[in-house]
């Protein structure tokens, strides 16, 4: 009879309740990390004196060979992998070896564990893999710094700025989110073990023990609120959900730029397809599909939140279907990071085509404006209106155009103030118009390569930081390997 069970119940579910309540499916993903929370736990309870030195040694070996069978050696008719675990180590061992592992724990705490242990294993490669696609996004944006194209508002053109500008705009996000995803994981690498049930454990235990053998930072100070919480699943699920808010506008840009109407770049072709019917299509679907995948990660990010809400204190059964949606979204995070940096480092990009989009819409009605307030003196609303009306005309103007029409509004013409020709031909040059726009941020080509230099050395710290921390998390697995063997 199942291991759990035989004690107070007596009845086996049948099948259908089974299936209801197993796991073992989303379990997939906790098995290493189950195996590593054994083990620590083990060494923990002999360095106590809570088992002896055989019974030890032999469960170590247990798990060893556990590990090496893999989680399909398992009965998967049990309703997780932890208890399916527990229940072969003690097949191999016997009871009154095995039945000691799970001393001073529960599965409460063990599973909390479990979670946090993998998830930690997503964070840092999520962290690398956004490093990657933010380097990437700087380095083709220090191909571009004089690449002019049109900037939108409303999807309408606007002032011109350059690729490199645009580029670094989303680069400048993703460090923004990769630096929540760092919060969210040293809210993630916590050591919840030792809290049991929620009540702790009347065994001589040593918490420090087991969070330096698993590389967590700390342990979580409250027993009730360590099994309990899944607030750091909550908050990675949101920083995956902001994340991919992120890309989905970078997807949504690419597509646009790709079509015939818009044509300033072309998809590579591995990130592309083509039609069934129509042979002359190409299709933008990796950024199609990265762009629906934010759908995906948010409905998850919900789903986890509506799961939560309201549970009273301390552990509930309801928290076991949090779980595959925290790995769902993880998945098509990462998943998604990947695409966007591959498309992003091999798109080419149309420079003539971006240079003659900056010369439809009247994209330098901005910088006319303010020369006319520079070189007249008079307020911005008046220019503005100056030149909404020139706009309104449908024309590029002339000094004389603008002469005619401030006369009819302020009765004086702009030459008459000091507004020459050569003003005006200049403040109607795309070209001019970035140059001038050198205030930090802006598109000119000098501030967009200090930009880029900057968050280059940014990144480079954040490479630096995420080193650390997985080498931090190598050093305590080699210290659990040592213990584990002495």
């Amino acid at each position: 009879m199942n291991i759990l069970r035989r004690g107070r119940l007596s009845e086996e579910p049948d099948e259908d309740i089974t299936r209801f309540t197993s796991s073992m499916e989303a379990d997939r993903r906790l098995f290493e990390a189950d195996i590593e929370v054994d083990r620590a736990h083990v060494v923990m309870l002999r360095e106590q004196d809570i088992i002896n030195a055989s019974d030890c040694a032999a469960i170590l070996s247990g798990l060893e060979k556990i590990k090496a069978d893999g989680i399909s050696a398992l009965d998967a008719s049990y309703e997780d992998v932890h208890i399916a675990l527990e229940a072969r180590l003690i097949e191999m061992v016997g009871e009154d070896t095995g039945g000691r592992m799970h001393s001073a724990r529960s599965r409460n705490d063990e599973v909390a564990a479990c979670i946090r242990l993998s998830l930690r294993a997503e964070l840092i490669n999520l962290m690398e893999e956004m490093h990657d696609l933010i380097s990437a996004l700087i380095s083709a944006a220090s191909n571009h710094h004089d690449t002019i194209m049109p900037g939108y508002t409303h999807t309408q053109h606007a002032q011109p700025t350059t690729l490199a500008h645009h580029l670094l705009a989303h680069a400048t996000a993703l460090v923004r989110d990769i630096e929540r995803i760092t919060g969210a994981y040293a809210h993630t690498n916590l050591n919840p073990l030792g809290a049991a049930a929620f009540a702790s454990t009347g065994f001589p235990i040593d918490r420090k023990m087991t969070t330096e053998l698993l590389g967590f930072d700390s342990a979580l100070t409250n027993s009730m609120d360590a099994v309990s919480t899944r607030d750091f699943m909550i908050e990675s699920m949101s920083c995956f959900s902001n994340l991919m808010t992120s890309l989905s506008r970078m997807a949504e840009e690419l597509i646009l730029w790709s079509t015939s109407e818009f044509d300033l770049i072309e998809l590579d072709d591995s990130y592309s397809s083509t039609s069934s019917i129509m042979p002359q299509k190409k299709n933008p679907d990796i950024a199609e599909l990265m762009r629906a995948k934010t759908g995906t990660v948010n409905g998850a990010l919900v789903s986890v939140l509506t799961i939560c809400k309201a549970l009273p204190y301390s552990y509930n059964r309801d928290l076991q279907e949090a779980t595959p949606h925290l790995w769902r979204a993880a998945d098509t995070t990462r998943s998604s990071v990947r695409m966007a940096r591959g498309m992003v480092s091999t798109m080419k990009v149309k420079k003539e085509n971006m240079k003659m989009s900056t010369e439809k819409g009247f994209m330098t009605a901005t910088e006319l404006a303010d020369t006319i307030v520079r070189t007249t003196g008079i307020p911005f609303r008046t220019a503005h209106h100056i030149v909404g009306a020139v706009a309104r005309s449908g024309k590029i103007p002339s000094l004389s155009d603008l002469d005619d029409i401030s006369m009819n509004l302020i009765n004086e013409k702009l030459s008459a103030k000091g507004l020459t020709e050569k003003d005006v031909k200049e403040a109607l040059d795309p070209a001019a118009n970035i140059m001038k726009r050198v205030v930090t941020g802006g598109p000119a080509p000098k501030e967009t390569k200090r930009h880029a230099a900057a968050l280059a050395k940014l990144v480079g710290n954040i490479a630096d930081d995420i080193r650390l921390i997985r080498k931090k998390v190598d050093v305590a697995s080699g210290k659990l390997e040592k213990a584990c063997r002495q």
